[in-house]
Order: structure tokens, then sequence, then C-alpha cells
């Protein structure tokens, strides 16, 4: 049977069927898996609430496990699945690899990620994300994620399968579009990424079932970071991807230097997995030599891709404004961009948040020195909210405002309410991530239940701008909560009750374009800018970003100098 295909009359994109129906699978349960995620955010962040202190004990312990498996692992990958069978079929106008292995694929993930969570649930499996032994798990917990990571693994070879068909049917010319070429790079992570998790959570499972009579707990750090700290690697490289594609859809933008965005991605490839280590810096199983070699030489390179990207999206997004006409001062291009369009205004909130918040603060936690004083503190949640809730996940929900009313064909419901979503959720993430890391600044340890020590043997208190931190962190996670609420609702009523957005699908057996034609090159920067500078604007935030990093980072090694007095 011959693959079908249809072109979306609002976008020009060349829909592969098979390929539609599974990147819509994929969105779907990425979306329900976001709102369970986000309702056991919202329980922990009540219970470390002083004043409201929600769950006891032991189910704190289990919404805590649940959370982090289904918010770091589960939803992201679910979603960067359908980014990669979009960014590989869907815009090189090809058919998908091995559908029916897509379709195995989705059943492990979906599989999985219930096993898991049953024996999270019924299984009193309440070991954190980070289950390390010799602290034992359900046998189902271990199964469930090795299940989902198998299904993972087989999407990202299927995307590599469906580059070959294209470049074989010659559905393009030259090289891989940008965005594909991030998104082949977030594939070779998470392969890195899965194949890690297989070498540590296949024997600690057979130890779980008594086939192995232990497991050694610093080799299980050292291999399980691997996967654990990489899998926001993945993260990293999928929402950059995502910000060149918003840039290019609302804006037209080309890139600054197509081969610069590629080097910062291959970069990515050879380096951004040593920011693993910072996990490792307190334990006494890792030489001295190697934890200095990778938070400073080797994991400044991974920094270095990430100021590019960060320098060259909103340098795009300048210029092409300018070309426009918005070329007065420094900022016209920017108070003048549709603010009002999630798209847009969810995928810069992601690129600031990032980079400001997110960035930063990993930048200075990988310092050896600081990390001491911060690893076991809830700064390590407060940077992760930075990342992986600011940054990867709002960028997720502004490709979601276009790409799912384009797959199931449906107007957007409630546009006014989508123009609040991404700054309630992302201004709540922000503060979230803020207080977060101002407690753990303040000593707040990120894994006991209860910052009171309530009935303790020993006598011990924070201060009271602790308690203050932990309550404002609550506030801002009913507001950030309520954001990704109501862009829960937004995506499954337009899905369900959207307004049809034109007449049905006809697919055809004919590709509608045998060949997918070139970008067009990019035209001289003469008449914008200011002076020599064609993106000043763009230089003055980098300039502002680096200056804030300045005085953050003198401003750790001061509070760590009057910790650790030399006399």
């Amino acid at each position: 049977m011959k693959p079908l295909f249809r072109t979306c009359p609002k976008s020009g994109l060349v829909l592969h069927r098979d390929a539609e129906n599974l990147i819509k699978a994929n969105a779907v349960a990425a979306v329900v898996f976001l709102a369970v995620g986000g309702l056991l955010g919202l329980l922990v962040a009540l219970t470390r609430w002083p004043s409201v202190h929600l769950l006891d004990a032991q189910r704190f312990y289990q919404v805590l496990t649940g959370h982090g498996v289904v918010t770091l692992l589960v939803w992201v990958i679910f979603f960067e699945i359908a980014v990669l069978y979009f960014c590989s079929a869907v815009l090189l106008r090809c058919r998908l690899a091995a559908p029916k292995w897509g379709w195995t694929a989705f059943a492990l993930m979906l599989g999985g990620a219930a096993i898991a969570a049953v024996a999270i649930v019924l299984g009193g499996s309440s070991v954190m994300m980070t289950s390390y032994v010799p602290m034992p798990a359900s046998p189902l917990f271990y199964l469930g994620l090795i299940l989902f990571a198998v299904g993972a693994l087989i999407g990202c070879f299927i995307f590599l399968a469906t580059l070959v068909v294209a470049r074989d049917e010659r559905t393009y010319e030259g090289s891989i579009p940008l965005v594909t070429f991030g998104a082949l790079t977030a594939c070779i992570i998470a392969i890195f990424t899965i194949a890690s998790g297989a070498i540590i959570l296949i024997p600690t499972f057979l130890w779980s079932v008594g086939y192995i009579s232990e497991v050694d707990p610093l080799m299980y750090r050292v291999v399980w970071w691997a996967m654990g700290h990489s899998s926001q690697q993945i993260n990293v490289a999928a929402h950059v991807s995502v910000w060149y594609a918003i840039a290019a859809i609302v804006f037209g933008a080309r890139p600054m230097s197509e081969k610069v965005s590629r080097g910062a991605f291959v970069l990515y490839i050879l380096f951004i997995n040593l920011a693993s280590a910072h996990h490792l810096l307190v334990d006494p199983g890792v030489g001295t030599e190697w934890k200095i070699f990778n938070t400073s030489y080797a994991m400044y390179l991974a920094v270095l891709a990430s100021l590019v990207h960060g320098l060259t999206v909103p340098g795009s997004i300048e210029i092409a404004q300018r070309r426009k006409g918005l070329n007065r001062g420094l900022f016209e291009w920017l108070r003048k961009a549709p603010w009002g369009n999630p798209v847009f205004s969810g995928m810069f909130l992601s690129l600031v948040g990032f980079g400001f918040i997110g960035g930063i603060s990993g930048v200075v936690m990988g310092v050896e020195q600081i990390n001491f004083l911060v690893h076991n503190t809830l700064y390590v949640p407060g940077h992760f909210h930075g990342t992986v809730a600011l940054g990867t996940t709002l960028a997720f929900m502004a490709l979601s405002f276009w790409l799912v009313p384009i797959l199931f064909r449906r107007e957007l419901i409630w546009p006014g309410l989508a123009r609040w979503q991404p700054w309630l959720f992302g201004v709540g993430t922000a503060l979230q991530a803020f207080f977060l890391m101002g407690a753990g600044t303040l000593g707040v340890s990120r894994r006991h239940w209860d910052i009171a020590f309530t009935d303790a043997l020993f006598d011990w208190a924070y201060s009271g701008l602790a308690y203050t931190m932990m309550a404002l962190n609550g506030m801002s996670a009913l507001m950030a909560v309520a954001g990704g609420l109501l862009f829960v609702l937004i995506m499954v009523g337009t899905i369900l009750w959207g307004r049809p957005s034109g007449a049905p699908a006809e697919y055809k057996a004919e590709r509608p374009a045998t060949l997918m034609p070139a970008a067009p090159e990019a035209r001289g920067h003469a008449g914008i800018g200011i002076g020599r500078l064609v993106a000043p604007g763009t230089f003055a935030l980098a300039m502002f970003l680096l200056v804030i990093f300045v005085v953050y980072y003198v401003i750790n090694y001061a509070y760590l100098a009057s910790l650790w007095k030399i006399s």
C-alpha cells in the first residue's frame, strides 16, 4: 500500500498520514502526563508550605517520586518523540519509516509509564526519581522504566530511519534543515541517555527480584546520572530546536549563521552530558581530577553552545523585525513583537527564563566549591524549575499552540485566555525557581518532607526568611499550576470541540512535492541596525546577561568565603 499524504492549506506542511497519527498520539499522551505531573507538583509545593503541610511523610515521598518521574521523564520524552517525528517526516516531506514499529514504541512507552505509576501508588516505591540503591523499589518500578526506555529508543531509531528515507527519496536538497539537525542532536543524546539507563536499571531490576546479590551504590550513582541528568540535555537540544522553528514560523527568521548554530549543536553532542558531573561532586568515589575537568574546561564548551543559541535565536528575530521597518533604537523590534501570540510569547519567555534562571544557576551550581553548599538543598529543584519547567515545558507549550490546530484541523478555543497562558505559567514557574533557590541558599533540605522538623529528637530551626520563601513558593506553584491547567484545557478543548478549520483532509498517494525547495539565500544587512551591529538589541541583552552572571557568580563566592574562613 502506498503512503498517503495531505497538504495543510494554512501552513503548507505536507503530512504523511501515519506520521500525523503517531505525532497526535504521542502529543496527547504527553499533555495527559503533564496534567498528572503538574497536579503532583502542586501537592509537593503545598506540603512544603509550612502553614499548609498537606501530606504525611509516606504519601509525600510517593507523590514526590511520581512528580519527578512524570515531569522529568515521561511528559517530556513523549513530546520529544512527537517532535522527532515532526522534524523528520513532516519537515522533510517524506513518509515515516516503519510506522508499525512506531505504534509498538508508543505502546511500550505508555505501558511502561503505567506500570511504573502502579508501582509508585500501590507498590510503595517511594524512592524518588533517583531510586538510589540500596533503597529498594518494587520490581515493577524498574520494569516500567525499562519498558518506557525501550519504547523511546525505538522511536529514536525510527527518526534516524526516516532521515535515510528522505535522503533516498530525495525529498530535500543540500543539508537537512537546522531544526531537523537540532532534533538529530537531541536523538543522539537520547540514545546515549537511554543506553546509560539500560546499563544500570537492568541489573537493578535483577537485584530487586533476587537474581543479583547487590549493586554497588557508588557505581549506581555514576551510571544513573548519565541517564538522570542527560535526559535534561535531550530537552535542551529539543527546546532549542523549537526556538529556531518558532522564530521561522512567526517571523520568517533565518539563523544569523547556520554554520555557527550547527557547530553549537555539535558541541552539545560532544560536551553537554558532562554537566551530569555536578550531581557527583560530593561523592567520595569519583576522583578530584575528574571533577575539576568535567566542571570547568569541558563543561564550558557546552555553555558556549547555549550562549551561541541564546544569541542567534533572538538575533535572527531582531534582524527579521528590523527588515520589516522596526529599526528604530535598541528595542523597537522587541516592543512591537506579537506578544499577544502565545506561540511567540511562550517561546521568548522560555528563552529568557532558561538563560537568566536555569542557565546561570546551572553554571554556578556546577562549580565544585559552591556545589558543596547547595547540592542537598532546595536550590537544586529550583534550578530544575528554571530548566525543565520554564525552559523546556514552556517552549513545548508554545509550539503546541501552533501545531495542535494544524494536526487536528480545528481552531484554537479561548484565544483570549491562550494569550495569557504563557505569562501565567512562565511567571509562576520563574517565581518558584527564585524562591526554591533562595530557600536552598538558606540551607533548606531538598529531601525532607517537613522543614519545621516537627517531633524531631533534636532542636533545629531554619530562619524566618526560609519559611517565607517556602510560603511564597507555594503561592507561586498555585499560579504555575493554574497556567498549566489552562494549557491542558485549551489543548483538550481544541481537540474535542474546537471549530473545524477547513474541509476534511484529503489524503493522496502522490506526494505534493517531490523535492523540498532549498531555503532562500539570506539578504544583506545593509540599512538595518545601529552602526556595524545588525542586532544591537540582542547584543545589549547578551551583555546584560553577562553582567548578571558575573555579579551572581561573585555573590556566591562571597557567600562561600563567609562560610569557609581562611586564617
